[in-house]
């Protein structure tokens, strides 16, 4: 329990983390890879160019700063980055070292401003805050490996299956090179495949969604080429251009937040923009193998139909199941953008469940906000470290 004086430092420094976070974070993982750049092994390159992870932190950092008196108010958030970290196979052993960086970092930036009193009141808040995260962890660890074929960390799989779903997008279906079965997974849970590349110094991890509905036999993901090799694009053109039937890769078990609730009967609305089908894919599924009656609205946007994917398989499903009804969004037709007119169509009561690209996400969320959804009833996950949406967070 951290005392009072030490609470009241934290709260002072809210303000400071507000305005200096990002310059700390930054800072911090600068310091971190220098000293230790086996941990490289571990981050995603990607998100580290582009700053995402950097912000994402700092807001992190910020949030725990404001809630201090309460931490449990944060819980939600923890849970989130707890399941980034069991994906990404972070130990206990290892938060010491990020708190070290990170008040070195704090030190670093705010110079005299650091005062002792504030470095030692951050120290003893982190220790509180990596405890909650290694208890969090852990218990998500143990369920992971003793549900019905489960394993803990990275377990090898074999590619079994190629599928070019478009001109961006191929699915890999992967199982455990042991021969086992794969563990049943909710509806829009993700699993991460960590690759060694020929020629890069570093592992490589990345995370995505599983793009079918659970079954024993095999994971499937479904991948967007990016073309420009920037760290982004270096995992993505290794498995489209390298990786072959047969070749194999490690994987996590699946985890994840941004999951179907099936406890309820309300109608479902899927919002999907490029690549951001793949969950929702497992969730239609899900929804139409358990015979619900609920009434369920795909609606898919992309570029063109030659870059997206599933659109033949969603026709299939629709004329099959009176319950489905899918609609199409190209770029390049008369019939370009799901616009606030379409989303207005929608059932009031209904669910949505929105992934995609970060403008796409953050112009159906406003669209949604400002029909009068509520922000219960909208679901969302992006790619990569979490966002906060100004419609929500203005709402």
């Amino acid at each position: 329990m951290l005392s009072l004086e030490t609470r009241s430092i934290i709260k002072a420094t809210a303000p400071v983390l507000a305005q200096h976070g990002t310059t700390i974070t930054t800072e911090f993982y600068r310091s971190l890879f220098e000293a230790h750049p086996e941990l490289l092994n571990v981050f995603n390159h990607a998100n580290q160019a582009k700053g995402r992870q950097q912000t994402a932190l700092a807001n992190t950092v910020y949030a725990a700063a404001v809630h201090i008196d309460n931490l449990e108010t944060i819980l939600p958030s923890v849970v989130q980055i707890a399941h980034k970290h069991v994906s990404l196979g972070i130990v206990p052993e290892q938060y010491p070292i990020v708190g070290e960086y990170l008040l070195k970092a704090i030190k670093t930036v705010l110079g005299d401003a650091a005062t002792p009193e504030i470095i030692n009141a951050w120290a003893e808040a982190y220790g509180v805050i990596a405890d909650v995260f290694i208890s969090v962890e852990a218990g998500m660890y143990k369920k992971a490996e003793q549900q019905q074929n489960g394993w803990k960390l990275f377990k090898e799989f074999k590619v079994v299956g190629k599928v070019q779903e478009s001109d961006a997008i191929t699915s890999f279906y992967l199982q455990p090179a042991d021969g086992s079965k794969v563990p049943a997974y909710k509806p829009g849970q993700y699993i991460s495949v960590r690759v060694h590349i020929p020629g890069e110094t570093y592992m490589m991890i990345r995370q995505y969604s599983l793009s079918k509905a659970a079954d024993e036999e095999s994971f499937r993901i479904s991948v967007k080429r990016e073309s420009d090799q920037d760290p982004n694009g270096k995992v993505s053109v290794y498995l489209h251009e390298q990786l072959e039937v047969g070749g194999t890769i490690e994987v996590t078990p699946p985890a994840g937040e941004f999951v179907l609730n099936e406890d309820r009967s309300t109608p479902v609305i899927m919002l999907a923009g490029g690549v951001g089908i793949t969950p929702l894919m497992s969730m239609t599924e899900r929804l139409l193998q358990s015979a619900s009656a609920r009434e369920i609205t795909f609606l898919h946007a992309a570029r063109s139909e030659k870059e997206a994917a599933f659109v033949k398989e969603l026709q299939q499903l629709s004329a099959s199941h009176e319950e489905l009804t899918y609609q199409s969004f190209f770029s390049d037709t008369d019939n370009a953008f799901i616009t606030r007119d379409v989303l207005a169509e929608l059932p009031k009561s209904a669910d949505i469940y929105v992934c995609g690209p970060v403008g796409f996400m953050e112009s159906m969320i406003a669209n949604l906000v400002a029909l009068g959804f509520s922000e219960e009833q909208i679901h969302y996950e992006f790619f990569g470290p979490a966002m906060p949406v100004k419609a929500l967070t203005t709402a």
